[in-house]
């Protein structure tokens, strides 16, 4: 959980622990790289909110569009937020959607820097090579 607190403060709840179960096994470095990407990619509930706000009164589904959801968004567009139902429900629901989100990102962040920067602790140093048999003395 340190890695977490000491990369990542600014998480919280199911995140946090999810977060910290994929940075446990990380080195320093990666846990490092990881919280930069992750931050990156990571959607904030406020701004989600207000994007679904304005759904309300106008672009209806641009929350959608911003949590990476392309195809509820066109549907959402289309037929006015399903009859500016679906968009009051996910006013609502607005927490799980962005944590949904987040956490998946995670999990993709995760993976890649696991596969950019594998660790190396398994590996030991080649043996040195013999002196040369061409007698250089």
């Amino acid at each position: 959980m340190s890695k977490v607190i000491r990369y990542m403060p600014e998480l919280t709840g199911e995140e946090q622990l999810e977060v910290a179960r994929q940075m446990k096994d990380m080195t320093e470095e990666q846990a490092m790289h990881f919280a930069h990407v992750h931050r990156q990619r990571r959607k904030d509930e406020t701004v989600t909110l207000i994007l679904a706000l304005v759904g309300i009164f106008g672009f209806a589904g641009i929350h959608r569009f911003y949590l990476g959801q392309v195809g509820m968004g066109l549907l959402y567009l289309l037929t006015g937020g399903l009859c500016l139902i679906g968009t009051l429900v996910d006013v609502f629901n607005i927490r799980t959607l962005v944590n949904k989100h987040n956490l998946k990102e995670s999990a993709g962040v995760a993976r890649l820097i696991q596969g950019a920067f594998p660790e190396l602790s398994g590996l030991q140093e080649p043996p040195a090579l013999p002196p040369s048999a061409s007698g250089d003395a």
